[in-house]
């Protein structure tokens, strides 16, 4: 282990301000990442609802034969291509998982040196890392986005201030605090499927903090114009997961972008061997330039049929947030809409477990488009 004193310079600038507490690497409990009481002294007037169920997510809202609507997971994945090796991994799980390879394919798609990539057991594990890794003065989170990240910080002890965006919840520099030290925001966003121009995000960079992006939805814009995965220096953690493109929500592969000391201190964190044999060989084959191209022709029809989804639902008497870029959609409605929806056979995603968002809104995943006529002829025989 590094003296305190050879820790500290191998910070550098991306931890400026951010002291190492490595003595806190407890698990996050159950308990921990459910409904999660801040402290006063974090609340930020009415930007602050305490009682916020941080740990719903879209897998809650389905089963029992309802149509899926709640889960942003691309429909029909793994590919077959991809299912294929993941089958053939497993005859080599007797051995110890050899991250080398995987990492290197990482860097080689974003164009980033090796120690400039972690990989980890889906974004969610990069959020619990920074928590544990990192002990912020003033950390805040650019709601609403997904709550995984407020959850792990608040887990790990830290207090958390929401900047809560208003209007179409395009990204206003003026509501994160000066003297914030540590800003964690999603691009595209989750839930409200916004993108923020890269130059705006870059814009919340400066001496002494540190910007993460949540970028699990980046791939989901074709040629991910406003990505800042590729984009080094100090101040700035980019988190992917090959979750939702890919369909490997149960075999949880991820990975940060940051300076090397940012990901050094954030390896010292984490598990030995934490991401599966088979997770590897996921990340590895995900970010081959083969599949980057499937990826971006399915994002192409993604958009289409998003667009046309949007229109439908608006034509319907729903609000629909403008320019979504992701594979889902932000709705407002009747607040009992949900419900009615679930009666009929059809589960979206609850709006009211993200902060910013109340009983009227929910988050509707993107399907084929037989299947979003499904939801259409549901909504057409209500009456609302």
């Amino acid at each position: 282990m590094p003296t305190p004193t050879e820790a500290e310079s191998a910070r550098g600038a991306a931890l400026s301000g951010l002291r190492s507490e490595g003595a806190r690497y407890e698990r996050v409990s159950d308990e921990g990442r459910q409904r999660v009481k801040a402290p006063r002294a974090a609340e930020r007037s009415e930007a602050m609802d305490t009682d916020i169920d941080l740990g719903h997510h879209g897998d809650a809202e389905v089963g029992g034969g309802l149509v899926d609507f709640a889960v942003n997971v691309r429909g029909g994945t793994p590919p077959a291509w991809l299912a294929e090796r993941l089958r053939r991994s497993v005859d080599d799980l007797a051995a110890y998982p050899r991250p080398g390879p995987a990492r290197a394919a990482v860097a080689r798609r974003h164009g980033r040196p090796d120690d400039e990539v972690l990989l980890t057991a889906g974004a969610a594990e990069a959020f619990v890392l920074l928590a544990r890794a990192l002990a912020p003065r003033r950390a805040v989170v650019v709601h609403p986005q997904f709550t995984e990240p407020e959850a792990a910080l608040r887990a790990a002890g830290h207090p958390v201030e929401r900047a809560v965006l208003g209007g179409g919840f395009t990204l206003d520099p003026a509501a994160v605090p000066a003297d914030a030290d540590l800003v964690m925001i999603g691009n595209p966003t989750n839930p409200t499927s916004v993108l923020h121009p890269a130059a705006g995000v870059l814009g919340l960079v400066r001496p002494g903090r540190l910007v993460v992006v949540d970028e699990a939805f980046m791939d989901c814009v074709p040629g991910e114009s406003e990505s800042l995965a590729s984009h080094g220096g100090p101040g700035l953690a980019i988190v992917r997961s090959l979750t939702k493109t890919w369909g490997l929500a149960g075999l949880r592969a991820g990975y940060v972008l940051a300076e090397a000391a940012l990901v050094a201190e954030l390896a010292r964190a984490q598990p030995l061997w934490a991401v599966s044999a088979p997770a590897l060989v996921a990340i590895e084959a995900c970010c081959s330039p083969e599949a980057v191209t499937e990826a971006g022709t399915w994002a192409a029809g993604l958009g289409a049929e998003r667009e046309r989804f949007a229109t439908a639902l608006g034509a319907r008497g729903l609000h629909v947030v403008p320019g979504a870029r992701a594979s889902f959609l932000c709705v407002r409605g009747p607040g009992e809409l949900r419900a009615l929806l679930r009666e009929r056979g059809h589960a979206v995603r609850r709006g009211d477990t993200f902060p910013g968002l109340g009983p009227e809104w929910l988050r509707i995943a993107v399907r084929d488009a037989r299947t979003n006529d499904t939801l259409l002829e549901v909504l057409d025989d209500l009456d609302f």
